[in-house]
Protein backbone atom coordinates (compact mmCIF):
# COMPACT_ATOMS: atom_id res chain seq x y z
CA UNK A 1 0.00 0.00 0.00
CA UNK A 2 1.52 3.59 -1.21
CA UNK A 3 1.11 6.94 1.16
CA UNK A 4 -1.33 7.90 -1.74
CA UNK A 5 -3.74 4.87 -1.23
CA UNK A 6 -3.38 5.43 2.33
CA UNK A 7 -4.32 8.96 2.88
CA UNK A 8 -4.10 9.46 6.24
CA UNK A 9 -5.28 13.05 5.65
CA UNK A 10 -9.11 11.94 4.99
CA UNK A 11 -8.95 10.42 8.91
CA UNK A 12 -7.63 14.24 10.75
CA UNK A 13 -9.82 14.09 13.26
CA UNK A 14 -9.78 10.58 14.19
CA UNK A 15 -6.79 10.89 14.38
CA UNK A 16 -6.56 13.93 16.57
CA UNK A 17 -9.31 12.68 19.05
CA UNK A 18 -7.38 9.18 19.28
CA UNK A 19 -4.12 10.88 20.48
CA UNK A 20 -5.92 13.14 22.42
CA UNK A 21 -7.82 10.26 24.39
CA UNK A 22 -4.82 8.80 25.29
CA UNK A 23 -3.38 12.14 26.34
CA UNK A 24 -6.60 12.22 28.69
CA UNK A 25 -5.88 8.38 29.96
CA UNK A 26 -1.93 9.21 30.83
CA UNK A 27 -3.05 12.70 32.44
CA UNK A 28 -5.05 10.65 35.15
CA UNK A 29 -2.68 8.97 36.34
CA UNK A 30 -0.64 12.01 37.50
CA UNK A 31 -4.09 13.67 38.60
CA UNK A 32 -5.35 13.26 42.21
CA UNK A 33 -8.74 13.46 43.11
CA UNK A 34 -8.71 17.43 43.12
CA UNK A 35 -7.10 18.23 39.95
CA UNK A 36 -9.56 16.14 38.21
CA UNK A 37 -11.23 19.07 36.56
CA UNK A 38 -7.75 19.48 34.72
CA UNK A 39 -8.53 15.98 32.82
CA UNK A 40 -12.11 17.59 32.15
CA UNK A 41 -10.72 20.38 30.41
CA UNK A 42 -8.76 18.25 28.42
CA UNK A 43 -11.53 16.32 26.95
CA UNK A 44 -13.27 19.28 25.70
CA UNK A 45 -10.66 21.01 24.41
CA UNK A 46 -10.43 17.57 22.49
CA UNK A 47 -13.77 17.65 21.67
CA UNK A 48 -13.26 21.31 20.30
CA UNK A 49 -10.17 20.70 18.51
CA UNK A 50 -12.24 17.51 17.04
CA UNK A 51 -14.89 19.89 15.75
CA UNK A 52 -12.92 21.98 14.28
CA UNK A 53 -11.45 19.60 12.35
CA UNK A 54 -14.63 18.19 10.77
CA UNK A 55 -15.21 22.06 10.10
CA UNK A 56 -12.24 22.75 8.24
CA UNK A 57 -13.46 19.48 5.50
CA UNK A 58 -16.54 20.30 5.31
CA UNK A 59 -18.26 20.58 2.07
CA UNK A 60 -15.42 18.77 0.17
CA UNK A 61 -16.33 15.72 -2.07
CA UNK A 62 -16.02 12.05 -1.00
CA UNK A 63 -11.98 11.73 -0.20
CA UNK A 64 -11.62 7.49 0.49
CA UNK A 65 -8.01 6.75 2.64
CA UNK A 66 -6.90 3.42 4.04
CA UNK A 67 -6.68 2.06 0.26
CA UNK A 68 -10.72 2.26 0.03
CA UNK A 69 -11.47 0.93 3.89
CA UNK A 70 -12.48 4.52 5.17
CA UNK A 71 -14.03 7.47 3.45
CA UNK A 72 -15.01 10.99 4.58
CA UNK A 73 -17.91 12.49 3.02
CA UNK A 74 -20.36 14.80 3.51
CA UNK A 75 -22.73 12.62 5.29
CA UNK A 76 -19.96 11.38 7.56
CA UNK A 77 -18.66 14.88 8.19
CA UNK A 78 -22.28 15.63 8.94
CA UNK A 79 -22.92 12.98 11.78
CA UNK A 80 -19.40 13.22 13.53
CA UNK A 81 -19.85 16.84 13.85
CA UNK A 82 -23.26 16.31 15.54
CA UNK A 83 -21.86 13.02 17.29
CA UNK A 84 -19.35 15.39 19.20
CA UNK A 85 -21.81 17.63 20.18
CA UNK A 86 -23.91 14.85 21.99
CA UNK A 87 -20.78 13.69 23.79
CA UNK A 88 -19.85 17.31 24.93
CA UNK A 89 -23.74 17.92 25.82
CA UNK A 90 -22.97 14.55 28.19
CA UNK A 91 -20.28 15.73 29.75
CA UNK A 92 -20.91 20.02 30.60
CA UNK A 93 -24.46 18.43 31.92
CA UNK A 94 -23.65 15.57 33.60
CA UNK A 95 -19.89 17.60 35.18
CA UNK A 96 -21.85 17.98 38.67
CA UNK A 97 -23.81 14.17 38.69
CA UNK A 98 -20.65 12.40 37.79
CA UNK A 99 -18.94 14.80 41.05
CA UNK A 100 -21.43 13.68 43.60
CA UNK A 101 -21.76 10.07 42.19
CA UNK A 102 -17.75 9.74 42.58
CA UNK A 103 -17.61 8.77 38.97
CA UNK A 104 -15.79 12.39 37.64
CA UNK A 105 -12.36 10.33 36.87
CA UNK A 106 -10.51 9.75 33.68
CA UNK A 107 -12.20 6.81 32.90
CA UNK A 108 -15.08 8.67 32.29
CA UNK A 109 -13.42 11.21 29.92
CA UNK A 110 -11.04 8.51 28.29
CA UNK A 111 -14.18 6.30 27.42
CA UNK A 112 -16.30 8.97 26.56
CA UNK A 113 -13.52 9.64 23.52
CA UNK A 114 -12.97 6.33 22.88
CA UNK A 115 -16.79 5.90 22.49
CA UNK A 116 -16.84 9.01 20.35
CA UNK A 117 -14.19 7.73 17.94
CA UNK A 118 -15.73 4.18 17.43
CA UNK A 119 -19.10 6.00 16.26
CA UNK A 120 -16.82 8.85 14.01
CA UNK A 121 -15.13 4.95 12.58
CA UNK A 122 -18.64 3.76 11.80
CA UNK A 123 -19.80 7.15 10.65
CA UNK A 124 -16.89 6.37 7.87
CA UNK A 125 -16.61 3.00 7.33
CA UNK A 126 -16.38 2.09 3.60
CA UNK A 127 -15.71 -1.51 4.17
CA UNK A 128 -17.16 -4.37 6.21
CA UNK A 129 -14.61 -4.38 8.70
CA UNK A 130 -13.53 -0.95 9.90
CA UNK A 131 -17.75 -0.94 10.08
CA UNK A 132 -17.27 -3.71 12.73
CA UNK A 133 -14.11 -2.55 13.97
CA UNK A 134 -15.72 0.98 14.78
CA UNK A 135 -19.02 -0.83 16.38
CA UNK A 136 -16.99 -2.43 18.66
CA UNK A 137 -14.80 0.66 19.63
CA UNK A 138 -17.99 1.95 20.74
CA UNK A 139 -19.80 -1.05 22.18
CA UNK A 140 -16.89 -1.79 24.75
CA UNK A 141 -16.76 1.61 25.58
CA UNK A 142 -20.51 2.12 26.96
CA UNK A 143 -19.99 -1.55 28.91
CA UNK A 144 -17.05 -0.53 30.69
CA UNK A 145 -18.93 3.13 31.33
CA UNK A 146 -22.16 1.43 31.76
CA UNK A 147 -20.51 -0.64 34.50
CA UNK A 148 -18.15 2.44 36.41
CA UNK A 149 -20.22 2.31 39.61
CA UNK A 150 -19.30 -1.25 40.57
CA UNK A 151 -21.39 -0.61 44.21
CA UNK A 152 -24.19 0.13 42.56
CA UNK A 153 -26.52 -3.07 41.49
CA UNK A 154 -28.19 -1.73 39.18
CA UNK A 155 -25.81 -0.37 37.25
CA UNK A 156 -23.73 -3.14 37.44
CA UNK A 157 -27.13 -5.86 36.24
CA UNK A 158 -27.65 -2.80 33.35
CA UNK A 159 -24.23 -3.08 32.66
CA UNK A 160 -24.07 -7.33 32.18
CA UNK A 161 -27.48 -7.29 30.27
CA UNK A 162 -26.03 -4.92 27.90
CA UNK A 163 -22.91 -6.50 27.72
CA UNK A 164 -24.84 -9.70 26.89
CA UNK A 165 -27.01 -8.75 24.64
CA UNK A 166 -24.73 -6.52 22.92
CA UNK A 167 -22.37 -9.66 22.36
CA UNK A 168 -25.02 -11.59 20.59
CA UNK A 169 -25.77 -8.60 18.44
CA UNK A 170 -22.57 -8.35 17.52
CA UNK A 171 -22.32 -11.93 16.57
CA UNK A 172 -24.97 -11.86 14.14
CA UNK A 173 -24.25 -8.95 12.40
CA UNK A 174 -20.47 -10.68 11.94
CA UNK A 175 -22.18 -14.26 10.83
CA UNK A 176 -24.08 -11.94 8.71
CA UNK A 177 -21.18 -10.05 7.16
CA UNK A 178 -19.35 -13.28 6.70
CA UNK A 179 -21.90 -14.41 4.28
CA UNK A 180 -21.94 -11.55 2.43
CA UNK A 181 -18.75 -11.91 2.06
CA UNK A 182 -19.24 -15.52 1.01
CA UNK A 183 -21.49 -14.41 -1.63
CA UNK A 184 -20.17 -11.24 -3.10
CA UNK A 185 -15.87 -12.41 -2.23
CA UNK A 186 -15.62 -8.70 -0.89
CA UNK A 187 -15.41 -6.12 1.91
CA UNK A 188 -15.09 -3.35 0.23
CA UNK A 189 -19.22 -1.71 0.14
CA UNK A 190 -18.76 -0.19 -3.41
CA UNK A 191 -17.38 -3.92 -4.49
CA UNK A 192 -20.38 -5.62 -2.76
CA UNK A 193 -23.25 -3.52 -4.24
CA UNK A 194 -21.30 -3.31 -7.89
CA UNK A 195 -21.17 -7.02 -7.36
CA UNK A 196 -25.03 -8.11 -6.28
CA UNK A 197 -25.84 -5.47 -8.69
CA UNK A 198 -24.02 -5.79 -11.96
CA UNK A 199 -21.89 -9.22 -11.84
CA UNK A 200 -24.01 -11.09 -9.66
CA UNK A 201 -23.81 -13.35 -6.23
CA UNK A 202 -24.82 -15.84 -4.73
CA UNK A 203 -28.51 -14.84 -3.74
CA UNK A 204 -29.44 -17.10 -1.39
CA UNK A 205 -26.26 -16.85 0.53
CA UNK A 206 -26.61 -13.22 0.72
CA UNK A 207 -30.20 -13.02 1.35
CA UNK A 208 -29.32 -15.29 4.65
CA UNK A 209 -26.65 -12.53 5.55
CA UNK A 210 -28.91 -9.85 5.42
CA UNK A 211 -31.57 -11.39 7.89
CA UNK A 212 -28.43 -11.78 10.06
CA UNK A 213 -27.44 -8.21 9.52
CA UNK A 214 -30.88 -6.47 9.58
CA UNK A 215 -31.36 -8.37 13.30
CA UNK A 216 -27.91 -7.02 14.50
CA UNK A 217 -29.17 -3.86 13.42
CA UNK A 218 -32.29 -4.45 14.87
CA UNK A 219 -30.49 -5.15 18.38
CA UNK A 220 -28.09 -1.79 18.13
CA UNK A 221 -31.09 0.32 17.24
CA UNK A 222 -33.40 -1.24 20.16
CA UNK A 223 -36.01 -1.93 17.80
CA UNK A 224 -38.71 -4.36 18.11
CA UNK A 225 -38.55 -7.39 19.34
CA UNK A 226 -34.58 -6.80 19.96
CA UNK A 227 -35.16 -4.15 22.32
CA UNK A 228 -35.33 -6.11 25.55
CA UNK A 229 -32.25 -4.32 26.71
CA UNK A 230 -33.22 -0.57 26.01
CA UNK A 231 -35.71 -0.27 29.65
CA UNK A 232 -33.09 -2.41 31.99
CA UNK A 233 -30.06 0.16 30.50
CA UNK A 234 -31.68 3.43 30.33
CA UNK A 235 -33.24 2.76 33.66
CA UNK A 236 -30.05 1.17 35.66
CA UNK A 237 -27.14 3.04 33.69
CA UNK A 238 -26.43 6.43 35.83
CA UNK A 239 -28.37 9.36 33.93
CA UNK A 240 -25.22 10.56 32.36
CA UNK A 241 -24.45 7.80 30.68
CA UNK A 242 -28.11 6.66 30.17
CA UNK A 243 -27.96 10.19 28.05
CA UNK A 244 -24.33 9.01 25.93
CA UNK A 245 -26.10 5.74 25.21
CA UNK A 246 -29.63 7.54 23.85
CA UNK A 247 -28.15 10.84 22.21
CA UNK A 248 -25.26 10.34 20.33
CA UNK A 249 -25.08 6.61 19.00
CA UNK A 250 -28.23 7.08 17.41
CA UNK A 251 -26.25 9.15 14.36
CA UNK A 252 -23.73 6.21 14.47
CA UNK A 253 -26.43 3.65 14.20
CA UNK A 254 -27.95 5.98 11.19
CA UNK A 255 -24.61 6.14 9.45
CA UNK A 256 -24.17 2.22 9.93
CA UNK A 257 -27.23 1.62 8.51
CA UNK A 258 -26.72 3.41 5.92
CA UNK A 259 -23.83 2.10 5.04
CA UNK A 260 -25.06 -1.72 5.14
CA UNK A 261 -28.02 -1.43 3.30
CA UNK A 262 -28.55 1.72 1.79
CA UNK A 263 -25.16 1.34 -0.10
CA UNK A 264 -23.38 -2.34 0.17
CA UNK A 265 -26.90 -3.91 -0.26
CA UNK A 266 -29.13 -1.53 -2.06
CA UNK A 267 -29.28 -4.30 -4.32
CA UNK A 268 -31.89 -6.16 -1.99
CA UNK A 269 -33.64 -3.52 -1.21
CA UNK A 270 -36.96 -5.05 -1.66
CA UNK A 271 -36.34 -7.45 0.46
CA UNK A 272 -34.32 -5.22 3.76
CA UNK A 273 -37.02 -2.97 2.93
CA UNK A 274 -40.09 -5.54 3.98
CA UNK A 275 -37.87 -6.56 6.92
CA UNK A 276 -37.52 -2.79 8.64
CA UNK A 277 -40.95 -2.41 7.46
CA UNK A 278 -42.00 -4.94 10.76
CA UNK A 279 -39.20 -3.75 12.90
CA UNK A 280 -40.87 0.24 12.69
CA UNK A 281 -44.56 -0.98 13.18
CA UNK A 282 -43.66 -3.44 15.74
CA UNK A 283 -41.50 -0.66 17.63
CA UNK A 284 -43.87 2.41 17.00
CA UNK A 285 -46.63 0.08 18.76
CA UNK A 286 -44.84 -1.84 21.29
CA UNK A 287 -42.75 1.54 22.21
CA UNK A 288 -45.84 3.76 22.38
CA UNK A 289 -48.23 1.83 24.00
CA UNK A 290 -45.42 0.49 27.37
CA UNK A 291 -44.37 3.74 27.93
CA UNK A 292 -47.63 4.53 28.93
CA UNK A 293 -47.53 2.40 31.97
CA UNK A 294 -44.34 4.13 33.10
CA UNK A 295 -43.95 5.66 36.54
CA UNK A 296 -40.15 5.73 36.14
CA UNK A 297 -39.27 8.97 33.58
CA UNK A 298 -36.08 6.92 32.57
CA UNK A 299 -37.94 4.12 31.79
CA UNK A 300 -40.60 5.63 30.29
CA UNK A 301 -38.08 7.88 27.95
CA UNK A 302 -36.53 4.23 26.87
CA UNK A 303 -40.05 3.29 25.58
CA UNK A 304 -40.05 6.50 23.86
CA UNK A 305 -36.45 5.66 22.40
CA UNK A 306 -38.01 2.58 20.80
CA UNK A 307 -40.82 4.34 18.98
CA UNK A 308 -38.68 6.95 17.57
CA UNK A 309 -36.03 4.35 16.87
CA UNK A 310 -39.44 3.38 14.52
CA UNK A 311 -40.01 6.21 12.85
CA UNK A 312 -36.29 6.08 11.85
CA UNK A 313 -36.35 2.64 10.11
CA UNK A 314 -39.55 4.23 8.58
CA UNK A 315 -36.93 6.41 6.70
CA UNK A 316 -34.99 3.70 5.42
CA UNK A 317 -38.24 1.65 4.73
CA UNK A 318 -39.02 4.00 1.62
CA UNK A 319 -35.42 2.93 0.43
CA UNK A 320 -35.16 6.73 -1.39
CA UNK A 321 -32.79 9.64 -1.17
CA UNK A 322 -35.62 11.53 0.34
CA UNK A 323 -36.24 8.73 2.92
CA UNK A 324 -32.76 8.77 3.81
CA UNK A 325 -32.22 12.68 4.51
CA UNK A 326 -35.58 12.15 6.04
CA UNK A 327 -34.32 9.40 9.04
CA UNK A 328 -30.86 11.72 9.00
CA UNK A 329 -32.88 14.35 10.34
CA UNK A 330 -34.35 12.37 12.35
CA UNK A 331 -31.58 11.14 14.05
CA UNK A 332 -29.95 14.49 14.58
CA UNK A 333 -33.62 16.24 15.94
CA UNK A 334 -34.09 13.03 18.46
CA UNK A 335 -30.50 13.05 19.64
CA UNK A 336 -30.53 16.93 20.98
CA UNK A 337 -33.86 16.74 22.01
CA UNK A 338 -33.09 13.21 24.10
CA UNK A 339 -29.65 15.19 25.60
CA UNK A 340 -32.28 18.22 26.85
CA UNK A 341 -34.31 15.27 28.15
CA UNK A 342 -32.20 13.63 29.97
CA UNK A 343 -30.14 16.74 31.04
CA UNK A 344 -33.31 17.78 32.71
CA UNK A 345 -33.15 14.77 34.91
CA UNK A 346 -29.92 15.21 36.00
CA UNK A 347 -30.52 18.91 36.55
CA UNK A 348 -32.95 18.18 39.21
CA UNK A 349 -31.23 15.04 40.82
CA UNK A 350 -28.87 15.59 43.90
CA UNK A 351 -26.15 13.59 45.95
CA UNK A 352 -28.95 11.23 47.40
CA UNK A 353 -30.72 11.63 45.06
CA UNK A 354 -31.95 10.61 41.48
CA UNK A 355 -35.26 12.45 39.64
CA UNK A 356 -36.20 9.62 37.60
CA UNK A 357 -40.03 9.44 38.83
CA UNK A 358 -42.44 11.40 36.71
CA UNK A 359 -43.22 12.47 40.34
CA UNK A 360 -40.19 14.46 40.52
CA UNK A 361 -41.40 16.83 38.42
CA UNK A 362 -44.70 17.69 40.34
CA UNK A 363 -44.70 21.58 40.53
CA UNK A 364 -41.79 22.24 38.97
CA UNK A 365 -43.90 25.59 37.02
CA UNK A 366 -43.83 26.37 41.04
CA UNK A 367 -39.97 25.57 41.78
CA UNK A 368 -38.51 27.13 38.66
CA UNK A 369 -40.95 28.28 35.90
CA UNK A 370 -38.04 28.78 33.39
CA UNK A 371 -37.06 25.16 33.22
CA UNK A 372 -40.39 23.79 33.55
CA UNK A 373 -41.13 25.96 30.17
CA UNK A 374 -37.40 24.10 28.83
CA UNK A 375 -39.03 20.83 29.83
CA UNK A 376 -42.21 21.34 28.10
CA UNK A 377 -40.42 22.60 24.94
CA UNK A 378 -38.65 19.01 24.91
CA UNK A 379 -41.82 17.04 26.02
CA UNK A 380 -43.84 18.95 23.04
CA UNK A 381 -40.54 18.27 20.49
CA UNK A 382 -40.99 14.48 21.41
CA UNK A 383 -44.35 14.47 21.07
CA UNK A 384 -44.54 15.69 17.61
CA UNK A 385 -46.35 18.78 18.17
CA UNK A 386 -45.74 21.67 15.61
CA UNK A 387 -43.66 24.73 15.78
CA UNK A 388 -41.04 22.15 17.30
CA UNK A 389 -38.68 20.21 15.33
CA UNK A 390 -39.44 16.80 16.58
CA UNK A 391 -42.96 17.53 14.27
CA UNK A 392 -41.20 18.24 11.39
CA UNK A 393 -38.67 15.34 11.94
CA UNK A 394 -41.88 12.90 12.01
CA UNK A 395 -43.74 15.02 9.22
CA UNK A 396 -40.56 14.56 6.85
CA UNK A 397 -40.11 10.75 7.76
CA UNK A 398 -44.45 10.32 6.84
CA UNK A 399 -43.55 12.45 3.75
CA UNK A 400 -41.15 9.82 1.98
CA UNK A 401 -43.26 7.07 3.29
CA UNK A 402 -46.30 8.19 1.43
CA UNK A 403 -44.25 8.72 -1.75
CA UNK A 404 -43.69 5.21 -1.45
CA UNK A 405 -47.59 4.53 -1.54
CA UNK A 406 -47.58 3.46 1.59
CA UNK A 407 -50.24 4.88 3.10
CA UNK A 408 -51.69 2.82 5.99
CA UNK A 409 -48.10 2.62 7.33
CA UNK A 410 -48.07 6.66 7.77
CA UNK A 411 -51.64 6.68 8.91
CA UNK A 412 -50.57 4.06 11.83
CA UNK A 413 -47.74 6.06 12.27
CA UNK A 414 -49.78 9.10 12.97
CA UNK A 415 -51.71 6.92 15.26
CA UNK A 416 -48.97 5.93 17.00
CA UNK A 417 -47.51 9.39 17.77
CA UNK A 418 -51.32 10.35 19.51
CA UNK A 419 -50.66 7.90 22.30
CA UNK A 420 -47.23 8.95 22.12
CA UNK A 421 -48.34 12.50 23.06
CA UNK A 422 -50.29 11.10 26.19
CA UNK A 423 -47.14 10.14 28.22
CA UNK A 424 -45.66 13.45 27.11
CA UNK A 425 -48.51 15.49 28.11
CA UNK A 426 -48.78 13.38 31.45
CA UNK A 427 -45.40 15.09 32.39
CA UNK A 428 -46.16 18.95 31.54
CA UNK A 429 -49.76 18.40 33.38
CA UNK A 430 -47.58 16.91 36.45
CA UNK A 431 -45.19 19.95 35.98
CA UNK A 432 -48.33 22.48 35.59
CA UNK A 433 -50.93 20.99 38.04
CA UNK A 434 -49.52 19.21 40.42
CA UNK A 435 -48.12 20.63 43.67
CA UNK A 436 -44.60 20.50 44.57
CA UNK A 437 -43.10 17.63 46.84
CA UNK A 438 -39.78 19.03 47.53
CA UNK A 439 -39.69 22.83 47.69
CA UNK A 440 -35.95 23.34 47.11
CA UNK A 441 -34.28 24.92 44.62
CA UNK A 442 -32.47 23.34 42.02
CA UNK A 443 -28.88 23.01 42.14
CA UNK A 444 -26.83 22.93 39.08
CA UNK A 445 -23.52 24.83 37.73
CA UNK A 446 -24.46 28.03 35.22
CA UNK A 447 -22.96 26.47 32.74
CA UNK A 448 -24.89 23.34 32.56
CA UNK A 449 -28.02 25.65 33.06
CA UNK A 450 -27.15 27.73 30.30
CA UNK A 451 -25.99 24.98 27.71
CA UNK A 452 -29.89 23.09 28.36
CA UNK A 453 -31.49 26.51 27.90
CA UNK A 454 -29.87 26.86 24.58
CA UNK A 455 -30.46 23.52 23.77
CA UNK A 456 -33.71 23.53 24.86
CA UNK A 457 -34.34 26.80 22.60
CA UNK A 458 -32.69 25.26 19.70
CA UNK A 459 -35.06 22.82 20.03
CA UNK A 460 -38.19 25.67 19.33
CA UNK A 461 -35.92 27.60 16.44
CA UNK A 462 -35.25 24.68 14.37
CA UNK A 463 -38.63 24.35 14.15
CA UNK A 464 -38.93 27.22 12.99
CA UNK A 465 -36.42 27.00 10.43
CA UNK A 466 -36.51 23.10 9.44
CA UNK A 467 -35.27 23.90 6.33
CA UNK A 468 -31.80 24.88 7.09
CA UNK A 469 -30.79 21.81 8.98
CA UNK A 470 -33.07 19.23 6.41
CA UNK A 471 -31.61 20.77 3.33
CA UNK A 472 -27.89 20.53 4.69
CA UNK A 473 -28.59 16.42 5.60
CA UNK A 474 -30.53 16.32 2.22
CA UNK A 475 -27.11 17.43 0.13
CA UNK A 476 -25.12 15.19 2.77
CA UNK A 477 -26.79 12.38 1.92
CA UNK A 478 -27.00 12.98 -2.06
CA UNK A 479 -23.48 13.80 -2.59
CA UNK A 480 -22.52 10.68 -0.43
CA UNK A 481 -24.13 7.95 -2.31
CA UNK A 482 -22.77 6.08 -4.65
CA UNK A 483 -23.46 6.05 -8.09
Amino acid sequence: MSWTQLNLAVATPEIFLLVAALIVLLSDIFLNERNKSIAYGLTLAALAGTAYLLLQSAGQSPRPGFNGMFIADPLSQAAKFGMVIGVALMLVYGRSYARLRGIFRGELFALSLFALLGMMVMASGANFVTLYIGLELLSLSLYALVAMQRNNVHATEAAMKYFVLGALASGLLLYGMSMVYGATGALDIPTISQRITVHGANNLLAIFGLVFIVTGIGFKLGAVPFHMWVPDVYDGAPTLLTQLIGSAPKLAAFAFTFRLLAEALAGYKPDWSSMLTILAVLSLVVGNVAAIAQTRLKRMLAYSTISHMGFLLLGFMAGTRDGYAASFFYAMSYMLTAAASFGMIMLLSGKDFEADQIADFKGLAKRDPWFAAMMLIVMFSMAGIPVFVGFFAKFAVLKAVISTGAIWLAVLAVACSLIGAFYYLRVVKVMYFDEPENQAPIAAAPDSRILLSVNCLLLLLLGLLPDRLLTVLTEAVQRSMLP
